[in-house]
């Protein structure tokens, strides 16, 4: 299975995450989507497996400096134009397993998947 880790380079849950990986012997690829972007098609399909609210980092400062009328009536269509105009929106890390995807780093879930 040939895993890829989306991320920011510099954000500690990824740099938890990737330790974590690296570890347990697991090889990655690792896609900054803060430097590379990322394309719509793949945030609507994240979205589509698990739905727009575990994706969208409400507790960056990057949310939190939107205006308040942008913060508000969020829904799907909203969600995906706020983390492709700002991917730093996009909680970190989003590992793809290939068949699904995780959101987030807790170790227990990375044993559960890939043991």
């Amino acid at each position: 299975m040939t895993l890829t880790m989306y991320g920011i380079k510099n954000c500690d849950t990824v740099a938890k995450a990737r330790k974590w990986l690296e570890d347990h012997g697991r090889a990655y690829a690792f896609h900054d989507y803060k430097a590379s972007g990322i394309d719509r098609l793949r945030l609507e399909a994240w979205v589509d497996e698990l739905g727009w609210e575990p994706l969208l980092n409400r507790a960056g400062t990057t949310f939190r400096k939107l205006d308040e009328a942008d913060k508000q009536n969020i829904d799907r269509e909203k969600a995906i134009g706020l983390m492709l105009a700002n991917p730093s929106m996009i909680k970190r890390p989003v590992l793809d397993l290939g068949e699904r995807r995780l959101v987030g780093f807790k170790p227990d879930l990375y044993d559960a998947a890939l043991g």
